[in-house]
């Protein structure tokens, strides 16, 4: 038997290796001398030697496909395919859905994650601690988050999503005056009531990150000057339908009240006043009567 290897290069550096094989085939017509070989493309060579074909056929006896070992897919990124294979769209390709399992294990992890950053700082949280805070494994986390400033980074995104549920969005059923005040008494019973056990999130983080450069201080500086905007917008809107003097500085209230909230949190945690949201509760909302004009300013 006489053996040809045939190396075949395809798209993304896959190698097809086939051996072929000459075998008598008694009885067999006349083969032509360039044989179809699906996608091989083989021609049988035509000189006096190689005729001998004339009585035998091409057999492939062995096919090995190798691919590049730098565009092996793992089994990971396989089973991402396979649950959301990619899809051509006018605006380029998205991103695999993550499995649902996937992301209840990752809520988990960034709850148990923001619950130890309100109480240890983010800076004080890293994946050796929250690993074992978990129980799991530190290759288990880095499957979910590649570093120490990603887990920072989800964290706070994390808590940004549990400040909105509690706070802002059951404040946006009102409008003007109504939301401005459901706005402050929310973020009090947020901060009262702990919902994390370190108290308010952010203002701790505010404080912790203030002169801290990169990426987790410039999502903080975001997050806190939307929610600043928030109470703003909420302000203007009651002076546009004159629930708020025309002349009352609604950026000023919008500073004034969170300044307050602060202090609240800083009371509370430092001190253990038991008594600190309801002195900020009612100092927010006297600022509120002022500037709408239901009691005199104090000289």
């Amino acid at each position: 038997m006489s053996r040809i290897i045939y190396k075949h290069r395809r798209v993304s550096h896959i190698y097809l290796w086939v051996t072929i094989g000459l075998r008598e085939i008694p009885g067999t017509p006349v083969c032509k001398r360039r044989l179809p070989i699906p996608r091989l493309e083989v021609k049988v060579s035509e000189s006096p030697h190689e005729r001998i074909q004339d009585l035998k056929s091409i057999v492939i006896t062995r096919t090995v496909v190798l691919l590049c070992a730098t565009k092996m897919k793992t089994r990971q990124q396989r089973a991402k395919d396979a649950v959301q294979p990619h899809r051509h769209t006018g605006r380029g390709r998205k991103a695999p859905l993550r499995r649902p399992r996937g992301l209840k294990t990752r809520r988990a992890i960034l709850r148990k994650a923001v619950n130890l950053a309100s109480l240890e700082g983010l800076e004080g949280l890293t994946i050796g601690k929250l690993a074992s805070a978990l129980r799991i494994s530190k290759s288990g986390l880095f499957a979910h988050f590649g570093s120490k400033e990603d887990l920072q980074c989800a964290v706070v995104d994390a808590a940004r999503d549990i400040f909105v549920e509690k706070v802002v969005r059951p404040a946006y059923e009102f409008q003007g005056l109504k939301r401005l005040r459901a706005l402050c008494e929310n973020w009090l019973c947020y901060g009262e009531g702990r919902v994390f056990p370190g108290g308010c999130f952010f203002s701790a983080a505010s404080l912790e990150f203030d002169d801290r450069p990169g990426r987790v201080r410039d999502q903080i500086v975001e997050l806190m000057k939307k929610w600043l905007k928030n109470l703003e917008h909420a302000a203007r809107e009651a002076q546009l339908v004159g629930e708020i003097k025309k002349e009352a500085d609604v950026r000023q209230l919008a500073f004034e009240i969170q300044a307050l909230a602060m202090g609240a949190n800083w009371s509370s945690r430092l001190f253990r006043d038991p008594s600190a949201f309801r002195l900020v509760r009612g100092a927010i909302l006297q600022r509120i009567e002022q500037a709408t004009g239901t009691v005199q300013s104090r000289e």
